[in-house]
């Protein structure tokens, strides 16, 4: 390890977006960032370790010592260069559910590999193809932490090189809304429930639709409906999720570009109005079974943010 030492009382502050992934067809490639955010204030102290204080989602659930995945993404980065992790303390302020296909994971995960890049300012240069690929070496692809890194919609493929995005700028009326159950959903079983191969038919039609879901987010939203159909992914996870099921089939049955959001259990409807989003809303409060919370958000175009504090000073 090099022996570089940061200022006791060095702090910064990170703000990442939520992020939702496939959007229908683009399985493991396309990715959204969604105007919802955790936030967290990391601070160099004198005394080794780390203690993490969490407020909102994961309150009382999830580690406070050197177990949770944003002190591990910290300590990765800082691995990655060989710097020793100095001892932290880091108040997390989290709004994404977890367990729910909101990119959770991602957002934890770019969250400490930012604080480490704010940290590590004037020690190193970590450009953002640097944040891209030690982000996607601890979540294993980079769907998810692509928008929540470079904001808007964004295309990730890997190469033997590393991970690779193109970020593009969602045309302005598309108007997303989020549908939140209560229950959760695990990604290794979502994962699990897919075929090794699928139909050669079922693959053309997918990347023709993937094809034109860029086209429709970008300058054609009026197409989001037809661009929004998969036969990839999300017919084999659906006895997984039945009620989110159901209400897909009811939502585009009525007209709305209804999809799974990343691994689910939550529901990404892509409206081309901001008016479609309240009816969107009004059949999913008559259909559902069980409890459903409904986010209208904003599509974020600025990804995560890292922000110095002042020495000894906590914002």
């Amino acid at each position: 390890m090099i022996n570089r030492t940061i200022e006791v009382g060095t702090g910064v502050h990170v703000k990442v977006p939520a992020t939702t992934a496939n959007l229908g067809p683009g399985f493991d490639t396309l990715g959204l960032a969604l105007a919802y955010y955790d936030e967290l204030d990391v601070t160099v102290r004198e005394e080794p370790g780390v203690h993490v204080d969490v407020h909102g989602v994961g309150e009382g659930q999830v580690p406070t010592d050197e177990r949770n995945l944003v002190v591990r993404a910290i300590k990765h980065a800082f691995d990655a260069y060989g710097i020793e992790m100095p001892g932290l303390d880091i108040v997390a302020r989290n709004h994404i559910p977890h367990g729910r296909g909101m990119g959770s994971s991602g957002a934890a995960i770019v969250a400490g590999i930012m604080a480490a890049k704010g940290l590590l300012e004037g020690i190193v240069e970590m450009d953002a193809q640097a944040v891209l690929t030690l982000a996607t070496q601890m979540e294993g692809h980079p769907d998810n932490v692509a928008p929540a890194i470079f904001g808007g919609l964004t295309i990730a493929w890997v190469t033997p090189e590393g991970p690779r995005s193109k970020k593009l700028i969602v045309h302005r009326g598309v108007s997303p809304v989020v549908f939140v159950p209560e229950h959760t959903m695990s990604t290794a079983l979502a994962r699990s429930l897919q075929p090794e191969s699928v139909p050669h038919e079922d693959a053309i039609f997918n990347v023709s639709r993937s094809a034109l879901l860029v086209a429709a987010l970008i300058q054609s939203p009026e197409l989001l409906l037809e661009a929004t159909e998969d036969k990839l992914h999300q017919s084999y996870r659906a006895s997984a999720m039945p009620e989110t099921d159901q209400l897909i089939r009811a939502l585009r049955d009525a007209g709305y570009a209804a999809v799974v959001s990343g691994a689910g259990p939550s529901i990404l409807v892509l409206c081309d109005e901001p008016q479609q989003r309240l009816e969107a809303t009004a059949l999913v409060e008559r259909e559902a079974l069980t409890p459903w919370q409904s986010l209208m958000l904003a599509v974020d175009f600025k990804g995560a943010t890292v922000v110095p504090h002042p020495v000894g000073v906590l914002a």
